[in-house]
């Protein structure tokens, strides 16, 4: 059955696998050849960008056409440079009107929109492939993601599709942006029908089933080799429940929407620098990250917000890409809701698509029953807007929303802004 579900993937999707086996086959090199090939990918990359779009034409000038590889010549690019210019920013020939628009998760506290075509998609899904084949996973054999971003678990989101398009790809997500004791109990049961391989999610979902299923003390299929933690900070605690409840090794992932598959763990614990995708620096402690295959919408030295080292040495896998420590980033809460239901912070982050004038936010829970929007903003939100809001946080989550227009929003000790935080 396994084979036959590949075969069909395989066909259905041949651009995603013609990408893992290029990555699959880069990931042979030794160290030297790799650094070598990121070297020649971030001087196309530079040149393609100047020669194809006006907003690095503008920015790079003749500094492009003597650009030899230091990086550290070029400027940063900082989120608000990206609102302010996104148009520019898109390659010459692109429609748009046409293109696809994306947008990221926020969990720096300042969300933005990207441009992505389906090329950028499968290359994305063939990386997480291949992060996936460090725990021992193969094509073909069953994942289940549990996701907090609704965007993502719609028809043609992310993680979306039918039922037989779930059956050909192995891979079936259940929606969990709200976490209640009957949906554990549901998903720990499923787990135990289904049998997957791998589970992969929100740091705070997994912890949270895992601690469900160890308090329950349910037992967990022994087909499980790995659970793939992502878009939030995974700390030492919740690894330890999550790796006790379902009997394997727990991997973190390093990625953001607008530039995913940065890095991963492998089964020694180290986070590995995917250098055949990304140049990755750390300036000051904090991420510069330049994504070295898209040339839909080049990014170039992006501050992306969070906080992180580069480490020398090599590792006992074997692996040849670089290592990388990672620092706190992503770290949100779960909102308590009616009758004790906790809601996942991308749910909030959802609410406030498309509000350009909000430059940075925050949501706030000091007392059961209410959350407080805070907001930088350039203009107040219509009245329409704000009722809107006021409605659709009363229908889904059941809590009272108080809007606030405030002139900074504080950062966490750890440098970053959350942009959903629970003091009960």
């Amino acid at each position: 059955m396994r084979t036959l579900k590949h075969w069909l993937h395989r066909r259905q999707l041949p651009e995603r696998y013609a990408r893992l086996a290029e990555l699959l086959a880069t990931q042979k090199l030794d160290r030297e050849e790799l650094l070598d090939k990121q070297r020649r990918d971030l001087l196309d990359i530079v040149r393609f960008a100047a020669e194809n779009t006006r907003f690095y034409r503008q920015r790079y000038g003749s500094l492009a056409d003597s650009f030899a590889g230091d990086i550290t010549r070029l400027p940063i690019l900082h989120k608000a440079d990206v609102v302010t210019h996104l148009p520019a920013m898109l390659a010459r020939g692109a429609d748009p009107q046409g293109t696809k628009i994306g947008h990221t998760g926020g969990s720096t506290g300042k969300p933005l929109a990207f441009y992505y075509d389906e090329s950028k998609h499968e290359l994305m899904r063939a990386g997480m492939m291949r992060s996936y084949m460090f725990s021992g996973w193969r094509p073909g054999q069953n994942i289940l993601n549990f996701w907090g971003a609704r965007q993502d678990t719609v028809a043609d989101g992310v993680f979306g599709g039918d039922a037989f398009g779930d059956f050909v790809a192995a891979e079936k997500t259940l929606p969990a942006h709200s976490i209640t004791e009957d949906r554990l109990q549901s998903w720990a049961a499923f787990i135990q029908r289904y049998r997957p391989v791998l589970l992969q999610g929100y740091a705070s979902i997994l912890a949270a089933l895992a601690r469900y299923v160890s308090d329950q003390r349910l037992t967990m299929p022994a087909s499980l080799r790995g659970v793939y933690s992502t878009a939030e900070v995974l700390d030492a605690a919740q690894r330890q429940v999550i790796a006790d409840a379902f009997g394997c090794p727990v991997f973190n992932q390093y990625g953001s929407r607008e530039i995913p598959n940065i890095a991963c763990e492998c089964r020694h614990g180290n986070m590995h620098v995917f250098t055949d995708m990304v140049w990755l620096e750390s300036v000051d402690d904090q991420l510069l990250v330049t994504s070295l295959t898209n040339r839909l919408m080049p990014m170039i030295r992006y501050a992306i917000g969070d906080s992180g080292l580069l480490k020398e040495g090599s590792c006992p896998c074997g692996s040849p890409f670089p290592l990388m420590q990672m620092d706190m980033c992503r770290q949100n809460d779960l909102i308590l809701g009616p009758e004790g239901r906790r809601i996942h912070p991308s749910f909030f982050n959802g609410l406030l698509y498309g509000l350009t004038q909000i430059e940075q936010y925050q949501f706030v829970q000091d007392v059961p029953g209410k959350i407080a929007l805070n907001m930088v903003a350039t203009a107040p939100l219509d009245n329409a807007i704000a009722i809107n809001l006021h409605n659709r946080l009363r229908h889904d989550t059941g809590l009272e929303l108080e809007l606030a227009y405030v002139d900074t929003i504080a950062r966490s000790v750890s440098g970053k802004h959350r942009f959903v935080i629970s003091r009960i």
